[in-house]
């Protein structure tokens, strides 16, 4: 086929633009015009690292470890829970609280929490597999119901049940999907390590060495260490590449029109409307409550932790509960703008590097790695460079947010462009349209089912983004409350500020939930029979 040949040229690595973005780095660090040395060249940066290598090895060990373990424990549950919402259509809804708020804990508040109720490595792989579960639940969610129908007929004909649909069907066409989930995952799996690292107390691994060394003042061991999880991102991310484009050759790809799958996910599946919300309503209070119950029983203090009637308490009930709820409320009114502004400049990143990753792909894989260092450098030491940059102020905010938020949408998007089949793009060059009438007329309203999973995925992760901005820049907002309140071991607070976040990111997911039902829904009155 005439894609053919297009498409291999493109999937090989333009190794002349990495050498120029190595070589104006090199530049730039060498001449000091950043922050006075705060971008150390990388020839800086590998001379560091070769006077550190005997640090190194048990430090790589021990983060490649843990991430290892959540990675493969979280995409397990991931995957597993994924088929039964597929299956069950109602247990989707129900969960839907929960699955957000997994996604949307800020882990600066769940760290102190888990080291102090697990011992050993088992905080680290804990938030590791958390960090990997909600990205890899939406894209096996995403691929295993953008299937053609007329195949699930067929198979009924011949007998097959829900099953045989799911194993026969479902999961050869929704492959693709799934290991874009996973590509998403392998660094987030990275990050959440890492950050356990930062308060966990552990011997050995990149956030504990990163700790360790921000008090030397050299940005050359920063760079180092950051690079190092960078790398360890990179193999992992590529690695789950290669196995998809080995693998996923042989699958079937969905080829039934966006508006003929609108609200697949939505059916009640015999349920009523009334006892799916209430259910839903209900399930994260019950989760919240039984992790409570569950670390109270592992001998956890109950100064630690809160239920939801203690949180309750604390915010309405306490003698100073006006005091507290004025301290949140305050906080909530400088994030919130942030939040908002942040989901949308990221999924804007995020659009416009997949739609030029079509248009220009050599330009879009050169900017890969620079993609993956800001998903996989840990912002403690990413954050100093972001300040002497664009200062202490909303840009800094902005910043980080689109580094934290534009990753896995931008990943989730691009799977979507991939997937339109060749068939339809060549329908359009047949009437003599181009590369931009293929994307304005087809690729990207065929792939509007992805870009919903990637603002359902920008979300949770933007309010989180801000949080980390104003914890490590600003000093503002929720982030410096959150901060502030872990000095003071103020767990109340904690609690509270973590309840905040979970609630404003379920909101957003719902709002985006709303918005897709009604943007698939006039696709599919669209849509030709």
């Amino acid at each position: 086929m005439a894609e053919a040949r297009p498409s291999r040229r493109d999937g090989a690595v333009p190794h002349w633009g990495l050498l120029v973005l190595l070589l104006a780095w090199e530049l730039v660090g060498r001449m000091r015009w950043v922050g006075d040395g705060a971008l150390p060249a990388p020839t800086e940066v590998l001379a560091q690292a070769w006077l550190d290598r005997g640090d190194y090895p048990a430090h790589l060990w021990g983060t490649v470890r843990t991430s290892f373990a959540g990675f493969v424990i979280g995409n397990l549950a991931a995957v597993s829970l994924g088929a039964l919402f597929v299956l069950w259509r109602p247990s989707l809804r129900l969960m839907a609280g929960v699955n957000v708020a997994l996604f949307a804990m800020p882990a600066i508040a769940l760290v102190p929490i888990l080291v102090i109720a697990l011992d050993g490595d088992a905080p680290r792989v804990v938030l590791a597999a958390i960090s990997v579960y909600y990205p890899t639940m939406v894209a096996t969610v995403l691929g295993l119901t953008r299937v053609d129908d007329r195949l699930c007929d067929l198979v009924r004909v011949y007998g097959g049940g829900r099953w045989s649909i799911l194993w026969r069907v479902r999961l050869r066409s929704g492959l693709p999907t799934l290991l874009a989930g996973l590509r998403v995952a392998a660094p987030a799996a990275v990050l959440g390590s890492l950050l356990a690292e930062f308060g966990s107390g552990g011997s050995a691994g990149l956030g504990t060495y990163l700790i360790g060394s921000l008090g030397r003042a050299d940005p050359a061991r920063l760079w180092g260490i950051g690079l190092a999880a960078t790398a360890i991102s990179g193999l992992a991310y590529f690695i789950v590449g290669w196995v998809g484009r080995r693998f996923a050759g042989n699958t079937l790809g969905p080829s039934t029109p966006v508006g003929t799958q609108a609200g697949a996910v939505a059916r009640g599946g015999g349920l009523s409307s009334v006892a799916l919300a209430l259910g839903a309503a209900a399930m994260p209070f019950a989760f919240w409550w039984g992790c409570v119950l569950l670390l109270e029983s592992m001998g956890v203090s109950e100064i630690v932790l809160r239920s939801p009637l203690g949180v309750f308490e604390y915010l309405l009930l306490s003698d100073g509960s006006a005091e507290h709820l004025a301290r949140l409320g305050q906080a909530l009114a400088q994030t919130l703008p942030y939040t908002v502004a942040g989901m949308m400049a990221g999924l804007a990143v995020a659009f416009a590097l997949a739609i030029l990753g079509v248009v220009w792909p050599g330009l879009a894989r050169t900017l890969l790695p620079v993609s993956l260092v800001s998903q996989s450098m840990p912002l403690v030491a990413l954050t100093p460079l972001v300040v002497l940059v664009a200062g202490r102020g909303d840009a800094s905010i902005l910043v980080v947010t689109v580094s934290v938020t534009f990753f896995p949408a931008f990943v989730t998007i691009a799977q979507g462009l991939a997937l339109v089949p060749d068939t339809v793009r060549d329908l359009v060059r047949a009437y003599g349209g181009g590369q931009w009438q293929v994307l304005r007329r087809v690729a990207v309203p065929w792939s509007v089912p992805y870009l919903f999973a990637a603002a359902r995925l920008a979300a949770p992760r933007a309010f989180l983004g801000v949080m980390i901005a104003e914890w490590l820049a600003t000093g503002t907002g929720v982030g410096n409350l959150l901060n502030e309140s872990r000095g003071q071991m103020d767990f109340g607070m904690i609690w509270s500020v973590a309840v905040a976040a979970i609630a404003i990111a379920v909101g957003l997911n719902a709002l985006v939930a709303l918005l897709e039902r009604g943007v698939l829904g006039r696709l599919a009155m669209t849509a030709p029979d």
